[in-house]
C-alpha cells in the first residue's frame, strides 16, 4: 500500500490544548511522519512550535515546570485581559522563543493557523508571514487576550469559526487527516452560576458550548478524530500539563492501529515487553 500524506487539525480549547503534545509525542514514538498541520488557539501555538521546530519535548518540558504560583489570579486575566497568563515572564519567553521570528516559509512542516475577523466574523487562514504574529493572533480569545491589528484586519481568536480545522489541513495537500478535538461537549450554560468568582469558568463554559457546535460540522473532513480524555479539566488548568499531555498521549495510542492500516505506514519492532504493556494500557 503507498504511504499517505498525514495532515493533522489541532483544535482550539486553552490548557486542554496541551493534549496536543501527547498526541505529537505518540505519533513520533510510532514513526508517523506528519506533512501538515493547521491549529486553532492553542493549537495552532502547539503546532507551530513543531511545524517550525520539528520537535515537541522542549515545549512538553516548558509545560511541566509550570505551578499553581506560576499563574496570574483569574481575577486579573478576566478584567485586565491583557493576555498576562502568567505570572512568571519566563514561561511565556520561552514559548514565544521557540518560533520567535520564524516565517511561514521557515517551517520545517508546512502549517496554517486560523483566526476570525472581528469586524465580519469571516475565518482568516494565516499560512505566509511572521508565525508568532499568526499565533497571537489565533489564540486572541476575548476577555483574555487583546484582538491583533493584521494589515487592516483586526483578529480574534478562530475557535469561533473553526475550532478544529481539519478541512484547512486537507486543502493543503494531506490524503488522510487526523482531527484532535479537545473540545468538551455541549454544556447547559442555563445551569452554571454566575458570580465574579467563577466568571473564567463561566466564559469558558460559553466558548466550549460554541466550539462545540461549530467544530462537529468542520470536523467531517477529518479521516480520524481524536478526542482525548480532557472533559475533567479547565481552560486554565495548566499547572496540570502532565495529566493532560497524558491524556492525548493514551488515546492516539489507542489509535495507532487503525492509522497504520489507512495510512500505509508499518509499525516499528516491539519487544514482547512492550506488546505485553500495550495490550495492559491501550486495548480498545
Amino acid at each position: 500500500m503507498k504511504t499517505k500524506k498525514i495532515g493533522l487539525a489541532l483544535g482550539g480549547g486553552g490548557a486542554r490544548g496541551l493534549a496536543h503534545i501527547g498526541v505529537l509525542k505518540a505519533l513520533e514514538a510510532a514513526n508517523i511522519p506528519i506533512h501538515a498541520i493547521a491549529g486553532t488557539s492553542m493549537g495552532a501555538l502547539v503546532g507551530a512550535w513543531y511545524a517550525a521546530t520539528g520537535e515537541i519535548r522542549q515545549l512538553e518540558d516548558i509545560f511541566l515546570k509550570v505551578r499553581e504560583g506560576d499563574m496570574a489570579s483569574t481575577t486579573k486575566i478576566f478584567w485586565k485581559h491583557d493576555g498576562v497568563l502568567f505570572k512568571n515572564k519566563a514561561i511565556t519567553d520561552t514559548v514565544e522563543n521557540g518560533i520567535k521570528g520564524k516565517q511561514f516559509k521557515d517551517c520545517i512542516i508546512p502549517f496554517a493557523a486560523v483566526a476570525t475577523d472581528v469586524k465580519n466574523g469571516d475565518e482568516i487562514v494565516m499560512s505566509d508571514g511572521n508565525v508568532s504574529e499568526a499565533v497571537h493572533a489565533s489564540i486572541a480569545v476575548p476577555f483574555v487576550f487583546p484582538p491583533v491589528q493584521s494589515d487592516s484586519r483586526l483578529l480574534m481568536d478562530g475557535g469561533f469559526v473553526n475550532p478544529v480545522p481539519a478541512d484547512i489541513v486537507r486543502k493543503m495537500g494531506a490524503d488522510f487527516v487526523i482531527a484532535v478535538d479537545v473540545t468538551t461537549g455541549w454544556v447547559n450554560i442555563s445551569e452554571q452560576a454566575i458570580d465574579l468568582k467563577n466568571a473564567y469558568r463561566f466564559m469558558d463554559k460559553v466558548i466550549t458550548a460554541i466550539e462545540y457546535q461549530v467544530a462537529r460540522e468542520r470536523m467531517q473532513s477529518a479521516d480520524l478524530i481524536i478526542h482525548p480524555a480532557v472533559s475533567n479539566f479547565d481552560w486554565l488548568d495548566f499547572p496540570r500539563a502532565g495529566e493532560i499531555i497524558r491524556t492525548g498521549y493514551d488515546e492516539t495510542r489507542r489509535s495507532l492501529k487503525s492509522i497504520y492500516k489507512k495510512t500505509g505506514y508499518v509499525a516499528p519492532i516491539r519487544t514482547p515487553f512492550d506488546k505485553f504493556i500495550d495490550f495492559l494500557l491501550y486495548r480498545e
